[in-house]
């Protein structure tokens, strides 16, 4: 079964693994954007190739057998090695053309990038820019995108980093909610004023409490993960939070404020593939993005 299994066209092994993982044709069909037909032909051609009865089909779908369960372990393995060899001659195209998806946090991707990429589409009119803003770790390893923009350093075996630096911070509140509380924010007034915090995210009291201020969530009365919105809430006056120092200090609605303590900064990291960091697109595209965010960072 072993040679069978080595000798079986992957394509054969892509439908059988995507049955297995989603249990039925209509979502493995879904998945691979083929026809139900066309992958129940695949089991049954792989199943003859390897003389084995690999799924039990029953009225609610696909269950593995003995054999097909044994068979999801090398058929990932697999999968793995056919991703590292599009990734590694995707790395070799010599052509200074073509498409680099870029992913960055929200508000990085508002704020800071669409100066970055405007000067890159300028100066490179045959590399097109696809723009990924979310604030989750995209996974570089399976080409959700050839370049982060992270907030920290990723460890992931075969990435490429660079730090570019580090943006600072400030304590910051609108001017509306500072005119209506009437007092000004300090270290020892911090509990008579209403924060604006993350909700799951635990940074902003990881960093009060490495400031020695001892915090818990409850004592954010407005609590969002999303930093756009994030920062929607505070230019409205719903409280104290915290920003970008370059942000806070650009927008007339807002005032940023020394409370008397040093506030971390937030590193900013560059991350590729290591077998697309050298292609020519992406490596341009790099170069420009170090530039362009060395701007913004001490």
């Amino acid at each position: 079964m072993s040679h069978a299994l080595s000798t079986a066209d992957w394509s054969l092994i892509q439908a059988f693994l995507m049955v297995a993982e989603e249990g039925s044709l209509s979502g493995a069909a879904r998945k691979l954007g083929a026809s139900q037909p066309t992958l129940g032909r695949q089991i049954k051609s792989l199943e003859q190739q390897l003389n084995a009865e690999l799924f039990v089909r029953r009225a609610r779908g696909f269950d593995l057998t003995d054999t097909g369960a044994a068979l999801v372990g090398p058929a990932q393995a697999m999968r793995e090695a056919m991703g590292q060899i599009a990734l590694t001659v995707a790395g070799q195209s010599a052509r200074i053309e073509g498409t680099v998806r870029i992913t960055a946090s929200v508000m990085t991707s508002q704020i800071h990038l669409p100066a970055i990429i405007a000067d890159i589409r300028e100066q490179e009119p045959d590399i097109a820019i696809e723009l990924v803003p979310s604030d989750d770790s995209r996974n570089l390893l399976y080409r959700e995108a050839d370049i982060a923009v992270r907030m920290y350093r990723p460890t992931q075996l075969d990435l490429v980093t660079q730090h570019i630096g580090d943006i600072p911070l400030t304590i910051c509140a609108a001017k509306s909610y500072l005119a209506r509380k009437g007092k000004t924010v300090t270290r020892s007034n911090l509990h008579e004023h209403d924060f604006v915090g993350f909700d799951a995210d635990t940074s902003i009291i990881e960093g009060l409490r490495g400031a020695e201020i001892e915090v818990t969530r409850d004592f954010f009365k407005v609590r969002c993960d999303e930093n756009a919105a994030y920062w929607a809430l505070i230019r409205a006056g719903c409280g104290v939070g915290f920003s970008q120092l370059d942000i806070a200090l650009s927008d007339p609605l807002v005032e940023a404020i020394d409370v008397g303590f040093p506030i971390p900064k937030l590193p900013i990291w560059l991350t590729a593939h290591e077998a697309m960091r050298h292609t020519p697109r992406v490596r341009r595209v790099w170069d420009m993005l170090a530039d362009g965010m060395k701007a913004v960072v001490q």
